[in-house]
Protein backbone atom coordinates (compact mmCIF):
# COMPACT_ATOMS: atom_id res chain seq x y z
CA UNK A 1 0.00 0.00 0.00
CA UNK A 2 1.07 3.12 -1.05
CA UNK A 3 1.92 5.44 1.51
CA UNK A 4 1.66 9.61 0.61
CA UNK A 5 1.62 10.95 4.16
CA UNK A 6 4.24 9.71 6.75
CA UNK A 7 3.11 9.12 9.89
CA UNK A 8 4.93 9.20 13.12
CA UNK A 9 3.79 7.32 16.69
CA UNK A 10 5.64 7.26 20.10
CA UNK A 11 7.35 3.63 20.41
CA UNK A 12 5.61 3.15 23.26
CA UNK A 13 2.57 0.40 23.52
CA UNK A 14 -0.86 1.94 23.48
CA UNK A 15 -3.79 1.42 26.28
CA UNK A 16 -6.87 0.43 25.12
CA UNK A 17 -10.60 2.49 25.43
CA UNK A 18 -11.58 0.36 28.17
CA UNK A 19 -8.26 0.55 30.07
CA UNK A 20 -8.08 4.64 29.13
CA UNK A 21 -11.76 4.74 30.94
CA UNK A 22 -10.28 3.00 33.89
CA UNK A 23 -7.89 5.72 34.25
CA UNK A 24 -10.02 8.39 34.12
CA UNK A 25 -12.23 6.66 37.27
CA UNK A 26 -9.16 6.02 39.36
CA UNK A 27 -8.12 9.65 38.95
CA UNK A 28 -11.73 10.70 39.88
CA UNK A 29 -11.62 8.09 42.82
CA UNK A 30 -7.87 9.89 44.51
CA UNK A 31 -9.26 13.24 43.46
CA UNK A 32 -12.19 12.59 45.29
CA UNK A 33 -10.29 11.13 48.39
CA UNK A 34 -7.75 13.77 48.18
CA UNK A 35 -10.58 16.20 48.46
CA UNK A 36 -12.12 14.93 51.66
CA UNK A 37 -9.01 14.02 53.12
CA UNK A 38 -7.99 17.81 52.64
CA UNK A 39 -11.64 18.84 53.52
CA UNK A 40 -11.11 17.00 57.34
CA UNK A 41 -7.84 18.42 57.29
CA UNK A 42 -8.90 21.72 56.95
CA UNK A 43 -11.86 21.33 59.32
CA UNK A 44 -9.60 19.52 62.14
CA UNK A 45 -7.44 22.30 61.58
CA UNK A 46 -9.83 24.81 62.59
CA UNK A 47 -11.21 22.38 65.16
CA UNK A 48 -7.25 22.48 66.35
CA UNK A 49 -6.66 26.01 65.97
CA UNK A 50 -10.18 27.45 67.85
CA UNK A 51 -9.59 24.49 70.75
CA UNK A 52 -5.96 25.62 71.24
CA UNK A 53 -6.53 29.53 70.84
CA UNK A 54 -9.08 29.02 73.90
CA UNK A 55 -7.08 26.60 75.79
CA UNK A 56 -4.35 28.90 75.60
CA UNK A 57 -6.60 31.95 76.47
CA UNK A 58 -8.17 30.32 79.31
CA UNK A 59 -4.92 28.68 80.43
CA UNK A 60 -2.99 32.18 79.93
CA UNK A 61 -5.65 34.10 81.87
CA UNK A 62 -5.95 31.11 84.76
CA UNK A 63 -2.12 31.48 85.12
CA UNK A 64 -2.51 35.28 85.34
CA UNK A 65 -5.08 34.87 88.02
CA UNK A 66 -2.55 32.56 89.84
CA UNK A 67 0.48 35.12 89.75
CA UNK A 68 -2.19 37.89 90.78
CA UNK A 69 -2.99 35.85 93.39
CA UNK A 70 0.71 34.87 94.27
CA UNK A 71 1.67 38.55 93.74
CA UNK A 72 -1.62 39.05 96.46
CA UNK A 73 -0.10 35.79 98.82
CA UNK A 74 3.66 37.43 98.90
CA UNK A 75 2.41 41.06 99.28
CA UNK A 76 0.35 40.19 102.71
CA UNK A 77 3.34 38.21 104.02
CA UNK A 78 5.63 40.73 103.25
CA UNK A 79 3.39 43.68 105.10
CA UNK A 80 3.25 41.10 107.97
CA UNK A 81 7.12 40.22 108.28
CA UNK A 82 7.09 43.96 107.66
CA UNK A 83 4.96 44.92 110.92
CA UNK A 84 6.58 42.55 112.55
CA UNK A 85 9.91 44.10 111.36
CA UNK A 86 8.50 47.01 112.98
CA UNK A 87 7.81 46.18 115.90
CA UNK A 88 11.16 43.98 116.60
CA UNK A 89 12.99 47.06 115.22
CA UNK A 90 11.28 48.97 118.29
CA UNK A 91 11.90 45.77 120.63
CA UNK A 92 15.06 46.25 119.92
CA UNK A 93 15.38 49.98 120.70
CA UNK A 94 13.80 49.58 124.13
CA UNK A 95 15.89 46.55 125.35
CA UNK A 96 18.85 48.65 124.42
CA UNK A 97 17.05 51.45 126.47
CA UNK A 98 16.58 49.25 129.15
CA UNK A 99 20.05 47.79 129.07
CA UNK A 100 21.53 51.25 128.96
CA UNK A 101 19.63 52.03 132.25
CA UNK A 102 20.39 48.95 133.55
CA UNK A 103 24.04 49.84 132.97
CA UNK A 104 23.63 53.23 134.77
CA UNK A 105 21.83 51.42 137.66
CA UNK A 106 25.00 49.89 137.83
CA UNK A 107 26.91 52.71 137.95
CA UNK A 108 25.40 54.54 140.20
CA UNK A 109 25.88 51.12 142.79
CA UNK A 110 29.96 51.77 142.62
CA UNK A 111 29.64 55.48 144.60
CA UNK A 112 27.00 53.52 147.56
CA UNK A 113 29.57 50.52 147.61
CA UNK A 114 32.63 53.02 148.54
CA UNK A 115 30.84 55.20 151.02
CA UNK A 116 29.62 51.63 152.40
CA UNK A 117 32.89 50.68 152.59
CA UNK A 118 34.47 54.15 153.58
CA UNK A 119 31.89 53.91 156.42
CA UNK A 120 32.84 50.59 157.85
CA UNK A 121 36.28 51.46 157.84
CA UNK A 122 35.91 54.72 159.66
CA UNK A 123 33.68 52.67 161.96
CA UNK A 124 36.38 50.23 162.78
CA UNK A 125 38.91 53.51 163.77
CA UNK A 126 36.83 53.41 167.44
CA UNK A 127 38.53 53.18 169.79
CA UNK A 128 38.74 50.84 172.74
CA UNK A 129 35.47 49.47 174.15
CA UNK A 130 33.65 51.43 171.13
CA UNK A 131 34.83 48.97 168.85
CA UNK A 132 32.55 46.38 169.26
CA UNK A 133 30.58 44.12 166.41
CA UNK A 134 27.00 46.23 166.81
CA UNK A 135 23.95 46.50 164.92
CA UNK A 136 24.95 49.66 163.26
CA UNK A 137 27.86 47.63 162.16
CA UNK A 138 25.87 44.40 161.09
CA UNK A 139 22.87 46.71 159.09
CA UNK A 140 26.05 48.10 157.27
CA UNK A 141 27.49 45.00 156.40
CA UNK A 142 24.53 43.59 155.28
CA UNK A 143 23.96 46.53 153.13
CA UNK A 144 27.38 46.00 151.11
CA UNK A 145 26.12 42.16 150.82
CA UNK A 146 22.64 43.59 149.69
CA UNK A 147 24.32 45.55 147.08
CA UNK A 148 26.89 43.25 145.74
CA UNK A 149 23.78 40.97 145.60
CA UNK A 150 22.18 43.41 143.32
CA UNK A 151 25.09 44.50 141.68
CA UNK A 152 25.98 40.81 140.68
CA UNK A 153 22.10 39.85 139.15
CA UNK A 154 21.81 43.59 137.58
CA UNK A 155 25.48 42.31 135.89
CA UNK A 156 24.02 38.98 134.69
CA UNK A 157 20.73 40.30 133.71
CA UNK A 158 22.81 43.33 131.47
CA UNK A 159 24.39 39.72 130.23
CA UNK A 160 21.19 38.26 129.30
CA UNK A 161 19.92 41.64 127.40
CA UNK A 162 23.09 41.33 125.58
CA UNK A 163 22.41 37.62 124.39
CA UNK A 164 18.78 38.22 124.07
CA UNK A 165 19.95 41.46 121.48
CA UNK A 166 22.07 39.66 119.70
CA UNK A 167 19.14 36.80 119.48
CA UNK A 168 16.64 39.74 118.35
CA UNK A 169 19.47 40.93 115.63
CA UNK A 170 19.49 37.56 113.87
CA UNK A 171 15.46 37.60 114.19
CA UNK A 172 15.61 41.09 112.39
CA UNK A 173 18.18 39.47 109.88
CA UNK A 174 15.87 36.88 108.98
CA UNK A 175 13.27 39.08 108.59
CA UNK A 176 14.66 41.49 106.52
CA UNK A 177 16.19 38.69 104.59
CA UNK A 178 12.48 37.47 103.93
CA UNK A 179 11.24 41.11 103.28
CA UNK A 180 14.12 41.19 100.60
CA UNK A 181 13.48 37.85 98.61
CA UNK A 182 9.59 38.53 98.77
CA UNK A 183 10.06 42.19 97.17
CA UNK A 184 12.05 40.38 94.90
CA UNK A 185 9.98 37.81 94.12
CA UNK A 186 6.73 39.78 94.40
CA UNK A 187 9.24 42.10 91.29
CA UNK A 188 9.72 38.95 89.29
CA UNK A 189 6.05 38.12 89.87
CA UNK A 190 4.82 41.22 88.29
CA UNK A 191 6.96 40.97 85.56
CA UNK A 192 5.91 37.79 84.68
CA UNK A 193 2.24 39.31 84.75
CA UNK A 194 2.99 42.27 82.67
CA UNK A 195 4.28 39.53 79.99
CA UNK A 196 2.31 38.51 76.96
CA UNK A 197 2.78 37.05 73.37
CA UNK A 198 3.26 40.54 71.73
CA UNK A 199 6.46 41.29 74.47
CA UNK A 200 10.11 42.12 72.55
CA UNK A 201 11.48 40.10 75.62
CA UNK A 202 10.28 36.35 75.31
CA UNK A 203 12.34 33.60 73.72
CA UNK A 204 12.72 29.68 73.74
CA UNK A 205 14.87 28.76 76.90
CA UNK A 206 16.57 25.67 77.55
CA UNK A 207 14.89 23.09 79.07
CA UNK A 208 12.01 24.95 80.06
CA UNK A 209 9.92 22.77 82.43
CA UNK A 210 13.01 21.62 84.73
CA UNK A 211 12.84 21.84 88.23
CA UNK A 212 15.27 24.51 89.31
CA UNK A 213 17.79 23.21 92.19
CA UNK A 214 16.99 23.85 95.60
CA UNK A 215 13.44 24.59 94.51
CA UNK A 216 10.84 23.54 97.26
CA UNK A 217 7.00 22.74 97.63
CA UNK A 218 4.15 25.18 98.22
CA UNK A 219 3.63 23.18 102.08
CA UNK A 220 7.50 23.63 102.87
CA UNK A 221 7.42 27.18 101.81
CA UNK A 222 4.17 28.42 103.50
CA UNK A 223 5.43 26.60 106.73
CA UNK A 224 8.53 28.23 106.69
CA UNK A 225 6.62 31.73 106.58
CA UNK A 226 4.11 30.50 109.45
CA UNK A 227 7.71 29.22 111.02
CA UNK A 228 9.21 32.60 110.71
CA UNK A 229 5.72 34.26 111.76
CA UNK A 230 5.45 32.56 115.20
CA UNK A 231 9.43 32.95 115.71
CA UNK A 232 8.96 36.77 115.51
CA UNK A 233 5.94 36.71 117.63
CA UNK A 234 7.43 34.90 120.34
CA UNK A 235 10.49 36.66 120.11
CA UNK A 236 8.31 39.64 120.67
CA UNK A 237 6.73 38.05 123.71
CA UNK A 238 9.48 37.28 124.90
CA UNK A 239 11.59 39.96 124.76
CA UNK A 240 8.31 42.59 126.22
CA UNK A 241 8.30 40.15 129.48
CA UNK A 242 12.26 40.11 129.60
CA UNK A 243 11.91 43.91 129.23
CA UNK A 244 9.43 44.13 132.26
CA UNK A 245 11.42 41.66 134.20
CA UNK A 246 13.96 44.07 134.03
CA UNK A 247 12.14 46.66 134.61
CA UNK A 248 10.79 45.00 137.58
CA UNK A 249 14.25 43.92 139.10
CA UNK A 250 15.43 47.29 138.77
CA UNK A 251 13.01 48.84 140.78
CA UNK A 252 12.83 45.92 143.67
CA UNK A 253 16.90 46.65 143.29
CA UNK A 254 16.00 50.40 144.27
CA UNK A 255 13.60 49.49 146.66
CA UNK A 256 15.59 46.97 148.43
CA UNK A 257 18.60 49.02 148.96
CA UNK A 258 16.38 52.30 149.96
CA UNK A 259 14.72 49.49 152.47
CA UNK A 260 18.56 48.62 153.86
CA UNK A 261 19.73 52.14 153.58
CA UNK A 262 16.54 53.13 155.89
CA UNK A 263 17.33 50.34 158.18
CA UNK A 264 21.28 51.05 158.02
CA UNK A 265 20.05 54.98 158.73
CA UNK A 266 18.41 54.06 161.84
CA UNK A 267 20.57 51.62 163.53
CA UNK A 268 23.21 54.13 163.25
CA UNK A 269 21.13 56.84 165.01
CA UNK A 270 19.77 54.50 167.41
CA UNK A 271 23.71 53.85 167.79
CA UNK A 272 24.10 57.39 167.90
CA UNK A 273 21.42 57.66 170.75
CA UNK A 274 22.86 54.91 172.51
CA UNK A 275 26.52 56.58 172.57
CA UNK A 276 24.93 59.66 173.17
CA UNK A 277 22.89 58.41 176.34
CA UNK A 278 26.32 56.31 177.92
CA UNK A 279 28.18 59.67 176.97
CA UNK A 280 25.95 61.34 179.07
CA UNK A 281 25.51 58.77 182.42
CA UNK A 282 29.39 58.62 182.20
CA UNK A 283 29.46 62.64 182.16
CA UNK A 284 26.99 62.27 184.99
CA UNK A 285 29.57 59.67 187.04
CA UNK A 286 32.21 61.67 186.27
CA UNK A 287 30.80 64.81 188.14
CA UNK A 288 29.98 62.52 190.93
CA UNK A 289 33.75 61.07 190.68
CA UNK A 290 34.35 64.90 190.63
CA UNK A 291 32.48 65.80 193.51
CA UNK A 292 33.38 62.41 195.22
CA UNK A 293 36.92 63.14 194.83
CA UNK A 294 36.66 66.69 196.52
CA UNK A 295 34.71 65.43 199.52
CA UNK A 296 37.57 62.92 199.83
CA UNK A 297 40.52 64.97 199.10
CA UNK A 298 39.02 67.20 202.10
CA UNK A 299 38.35 64.04 204.66
CA UNK A 300 42.32 63.20 203.63
CA UNK A 301 43.16 66.84 204.49
CA UNK A 302 41.49 66.34 207.91
CA UNK A 303 42.58 62.91 208.62
CA UNK A 304 46.20 64.49 208.01
CA UNK A 305 45.30 67.25 210.70
CA UNK A 306 43.71 64.53 212.75
CA UNK A 307 46.90 62.42 212.47
CA UNK A 308 49.08 65.35 212.95
CA UNK A 309 47.03 65.73 216.35
CA UNK A 310 47.60 62.56 217.32
CA UNK A 311 51.35 62.23 216.85
CA UNK A 312 51.23 65.91 218.82
CA UNK A 313 49.27 64.30 221.37
CA UNK A 314 51.51 60.39 221.88
CA UNK A 315 54.96 62.76 221.58
CA UNK A 316 53.08 64.58 224.98
CA UNK A 317 51.67 61.78 226.40
CA UNK A 318 54.97 59.40 226.08
CA UNK A 319 57.11 62.76 227.17
CA UNK A 320 54.92 62.71 230.49
CA UNK A 321 55.69 59.08 231.06
CA UNK A 322 59.41 59.71 230.06
CA UNK A 323 59.54 62.54 232.44
CA UNK A 324 57.72 60.63 235.44
CA UNK A 325 60.75 58.05 235.67
CA UNK A 326 63.17 60.48 236.53
CA UNK A 327 60.94 60.70 239.98
CA UNK A 328 63.30 59.78 242.82
CA UNK A 329 63.29 56.80 245.15
CA UNK A 330 59.60 56.16 246.27
CA UNK A 331 57.75 58.58 244.30
CA UNK A 332 58.68 56.47 241.41
CA UNK A 333 55.58 54.48 241.70
CA UNK A 334 52.89 53.32 239.56
CA UNK A 335 50.11 55.33 240.61
CA UNK A 336 47.01 56.46 238.74
CA UNK A 337 48.63 58.97 236.67
CA UNK A 338 50.56 56.49 234.96
CA UNK A 339 48.03 54.28 234.14
CA UNK A 340 46.55 57.05 233.40
CA UNK A 341 49.21 58.34 230.88
CA UNK A 342 49.99 54.59 229.85
CA UNK A 343 45.92 53.97 229.04
CA UNK A 344 45.86 57.56 226.99
CA UNK A 345 49.49 56.48 225.05
CA UNK A 346 47.79 53.12 224.59
CA UNK A 347 44.63 54.27 223.02
CA UNK A 348 46.55 57.55 221.01
CA UNK A 349 48.66 54.51 219.32
CA UNK A 350 44.98 52.65 218.33
CA UNK A 351 43.70 55.48 217.32
CA UNK A 352 47.00 56.32 215.50
CA UNK A 353 46.70 52.98 213.70
CA UNK A 354 42.88 53.68 212.97
CA UNK A 355 43.76 56.97 211.13
CA UNK A 356 46.86 55.95 209.27
CA UNK A 357 45.12 52.90 208.29
CA UNK A 358 41.68 55.07 207.26
CA UNK A 359 44.19 58.12 205.74
CA UNK A 360 45.83 55.18 203.46
CA UNK A 361 42.20 53.64 202.86
CA UNK A 362 41.59 57.31 202.27
CA UNK A 363 44.51 57.69 200.02
CA UNK A 364 44.06 54.54 197.90
CA UNK A 365 39.95 55.43 197.75
CA UNK A 366 40.87 58.59 196.11
CA UNK A 367 43.42 56.84 193.64
CA UNK A 368 41.06 54.41 192.80
CA UNK A 369 38.47 57.55 191.89
CA UNK A 370 41.41 59.56 190.28
CA UNK A 371 42.72 56.02 187.98
CA UNK A 372 38.52 55.37 187.35
CA UNK A 373 38.27 59.27 186.53
CA UNK A 374 41.15 58.74 183.84
CA UNK A 375 38.95 55.58 182.68
CA UNK A 376 36.09 57.15 182.73
CA UNK A 377 37.72 60.71 180.82
CA UNK A 378 39.08 58.07 177.97
CA UNK A 379 35.84 56.37 177.99
CA UNK A 380 34.22 59.23 177.29
CA UNK A 381 36.90 60.46 174.57
CA UNK A 382 36.12 57.13 173.18
CA UNK A 383 32.35 57.62 173.06
CA UNK A 384 32.85 60.98 171.64
CA UNK A 385 34.89 60.13 168.93
CA UNK A 386 32.45 56.90 168.55
CA UNK A 387 29.87 59.67 168.15
CA UNK A 388 31.66 61.58 165.79
CA UNK A 389 31.90 58.81 163.84
CA UNK A 390 28.82 57.59 163.54
CA UNK A 391 27.62 61.01 163.06
CA UNK A 392 29.78 61.59 160.22
CA UNK A 393 28.94 57.96 158.19
CA UNK A 394 25.37 59.33 159.27
CA UNK A 395 26.03 62.46 157.15
CA UNK A 396 28.06 60.95 154.42
CA UNK A 397 24.87 58.49 153.96
CA UNK A 398 22.41 61.58 153.21
CA UNK A 399 23.95 62.27 150.14
CA UNK A 400 22.41 58.26 149.12
CA UNK A 401 18.94 59.21 149.75
CA UNK A 402 17.13 61.56 147.44
CA UNK A 403 13.45 62.24 145.98
CA UNK A 404 11.04 62.35 149.13
CA UNK A 405 13.74 60.72 151.25
CA UNK A 406 15.92 64.09 151.10
CA UNK A 407 17.28 65.19 155.04
CA UNK A 408 15.57 68.41 155.73
CA UNK A 409 16.83 71.33 156.71
CA UNK A 410 16.36 70.76 160.43
CA UNK A 411 15.43 68.06 162.36
CA UNK A 412 11.99 69.80 163.82
CA UNK A 413 10.94 69.35 160.08
CA UNK A 414 12.29 66.05 159.95
CA UNK A 415 10.21 65.12 163.50
CA UNK A 416 6.70 66.60 162.04
CA UNK A 417 7.41 64.62 158.78
CA UNK A 418 8.29 61.86 160.75
CA UNK A 419 5.32 61.58 163.34
CA UNK A 420 3.10 62.92 161.42
CA UNK A 421 2.14 66.16 163.36
CA UNK A 422 1.70 68.62 160.48
CA UNK A 423 -2.21 67.98 160.30
CA UNK A 424 -2.07 68.96 164.43
CA UNK A 425 -0.22 72.00 164.03
CA UNK A 426 -2.02 74.93 163.14
CA UNK A 427 -1.17 76.86 160.68
CA UNK A 428 0.71 80.17 160.70
CA UNK A 429 -1.30 83.60 159.87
Amino acid sequence: MAKSVTTYEKPFPHISLADWYAKQWELQQNASFRNAEAFELRNAGKIICSETMVKTMWDTYMNNTRLADRVTELSRWRELFHSLLNKLNEEIKFLQDEKIDTEKELETLNYPLQLIAECISMRDCRRGTELTHDEADTELKKELCVIENIKKFLTDRVQAAWEKLNRLEEVRFQMQLEIEDKDETIKIEKENLDLDRTCANISYKPNALRTPKGSITYEAWLEHCRYIKMLGDNELSDVYNFREAMNVMRERARNDIKAQQDVTDFSLRKRIYQTQKARNELEWQKLKIQKEMEILQKEIVRLENALMHKIDSIKCAETRLENRTYRPGFELCRDEAELGLKDEVVQLRQTEKDLIRMLENSKGAYNNLESLLLQVDGNIDDKQHSLATDVMCLDMRAILKTGDRTRLPNETDRNIVLTRMEKEIPLEL
